[in-house]
């Protein structure tokens, strides 16, 4: 058998710049041919599209975009293997496709057997399933190729075996959630063990609206080895080593960052960057409180944009403390972001007296916070509108759940960098920012936590402590767990039933939130597609 040298191209696609996806291509494997004289290159899943493309496959132009760039990569004197992901119609039917392009032509191609179709994944609604297997040579090597979620069933990689395959590529446009590398990587040491023959898993890097992939490709032999080639988070060429029916590393190994939070950390930095520099926005604006979880999505923002992109303003009232006012300005000054101060006192009042009349002979309520709430919105979509920043909201995953937040108000904006963040981890991710680096004041860490429309208000007056409310709402949204089910696990049965109430009945406000950061394995938005209106029963 002879000897190959396998480069991972583990790169940041743009979804729907297929030129330019087609000229990063081209660089990557310009670089593996020249620098480490590689055989082979592998891209990620639907490389020339970019991961998920969604309906931009339906323009009546993807096919003839496809072969322009199919053959703009036929025509360039390449002495390597590339292998890369495009959509491709057959007979009337589009499939998502892994090709081997050498020597000017492409010289094999693989349909995709097994779509996804859970989750945050469409791939029913686009493409067919495929149903053949087979293998290419390359240097004497038989290799056959699979896609993404043709390893998690497990058929196509018994079928490559079966047709003599040596090695097995697996191209991948697999999204970021806690503990989901460790997933992969047990999945694939079975899948090479049960069946003989070495996987090198190549996987996506970047921010995608609301999904971050997050890389970390690697490689995992017959002896039970994995060899962890790429890092998280970044674009990487790392290159293996094929001989004697095994792998090795090329070049060196990463050593991979196990801490929990500093994964999370990452992956929000990444959505941040990619959201705000692939839509071209200027800058970002937000609007900061003085308390924990502003403070903390100015951190990520700073630390993915740099600080002289990112713009602050504290918008204080009647009933915003000092010590809120203090730390808000000490956040910005720590991180060296843009600030000023804007008072709502004169908006609010403005509106107050224009509703006057409207409002006669009725009790100050609630209406009188969202008020506040949104002339704070108003204030920051001008600013927006006017000097081209995007709006950053702050609200996190348990105040998006339970509706904790004002529609056109705190939710206006463009992106929300927390909304799938649970409030006793955003706690514990400022722990770790301040690790790195102490930005965020201790007072706002350890303060209880308020939104200061009302005199003496805590969050914790009208919810059940944060550390009971997020088990109850994982549970429940996360794991489908019923209210009796939870019930059954210890919780109080009247915060179970007023929870989940609330979390069902605030469906109208989570459609018309911004988007947010993906990180835990079912987010609001893709994952959780409930109906607005509906007649089902709590306890049920």
């Amino acid at each position: 058998m002879s000897k190959l040298i396998i480069a991972m191209a583990q790169i940041n696609p743009l979804v729907g710049d297929i030129d330019g996806n087609v000229q990063k291509i081209l660089s990557f494997a310009q670089e593996a041919q020249n620098k480490y004289q590689a055989d082979l290159v592998v891209f990620p899943e639907l490389t020339l599209t970019g991961y998920p493309p969604e309906d931009l496959l339906l323009r009546p132009s993807c096919d003839l975009r496809i072969d322009r760039a199919l053959h703009k990569l036929c025509s360039e004197p390449m002495r390597t293997h590339m292998v890369i992901g495009y959509p491709k119609v057959v007979n009337g039917k589009m499939y998502n496709m892994a090709g081997v392009i050498y020597q000017g032509r492409v010289i094999f191609e693989y349909a995709k057997q097994c779509l996804p179709n859970y989750q945050v994944f469409d791939e029913k609604r686009y493409f067919a399933e495929g149903s053949e297997n087979g293998v290419f040579q390359c240097m004497g090597v038989s290799i056959a190729l699979s896609i993404c979620e043709d390893i998690w069933d497990g058929g196509p990689v018994t079928q490559a075996k079966d047709c003599g395959a040596d090695l097995l590529l697996n191209l991948n446009a697999s999204p970021f959630h806690t503990r989901k590398q460790a997933e992969r990587e047990a999945l694939l040491l079975e899948r090479a063990e049960h069946v003989g023959v070495p996987i090198v898993y190549v996987n996506q890097v970047g921010g995608q609206d609301e999904l971050v992939f997050d890389g970390g490709s690697f490689a995992v032999t017959t002896s039970g080895e994995t060899l962890a080639m790429a890092g998280f988070f970044e674009e990487q060429l790392a290159v293996l080593h094929f001989e004697n029916g095994e792998l090795s590393a090329f070049t060196e190994e990463v050593e991979r960052d196990s801490q929990h939070l500093a994964t999370i950390y990452k992956a929000l930095v990444l959505g941040v960057k990619d959201y705000v520099n692939k839509n071209r926005f200027k800058g970002v604006v937000l609007g900061l409180s003085g308390g924990i979880d502003s403070a903390l999505t100015l951190a990520i923002a700073a630390d993915a944009l740099g600080p002289e992109r990112v713009h602050a303003v504290m918008m204080p009232f009647r009933y915003t403390s000092d010590m809120s006012k203090n730390d808000a300005e000490e956040e910005a000054t720590r991180l060296g972001v843009d600030y000023r101060s804007i008072s709502i006192e004169p908006v609010y009042e403005a509106f107050m007296r224009q509703l006057e009349q409207a409002f006669e002979n009725t009790e100050r309520d609630t209406t009188e916070e969202n008020i506040q709430a949104r002339s704070r919105g108003v204030l920051l979509m001008a600013i927006s509108n006017k000097l081209g920043y995007l709006v950053l909201t702050t609200g996190n995953k348990s105040e998006m759940a339970v509706g904790y937040a004002t529609l056109y108000g705190d939710m206006a904006g463009g992106l929300d960098v927390l909304k799938d963040v649970p409030k006793t981890t955003v706690f514990e991710l400022s722990r770790y920012r301040n690790s790195l680096g102490e930005v965020i004041p201790e007072s706002v860490i350890t303060r209880p936590p308020s939104a200061e429309l009302a005199p003496d208000q805590k969050d914790e007056d009208s919810l059940p402590p944060y550390g009971i409310l997020d088990q109850i709402l994982e549970l429940y949204i996360e794991q489908d767990c019923s209210a009796q089910a939870i019930i059954a696990k210890g919780f109080v049965a009247e915060d179970v039933k007023r929870v989940l109430s609330l979390v069902d009945i605030n469906e109208y406000k989570r459609r018309q939130a911004p988007v947010g950061i993906r990180i835990s394995a079912r987010a609001f938005g893709r994952d959780r597609r409930y109906p607005i209106t509906n007649g089902w029963q709590i306890g049920d």
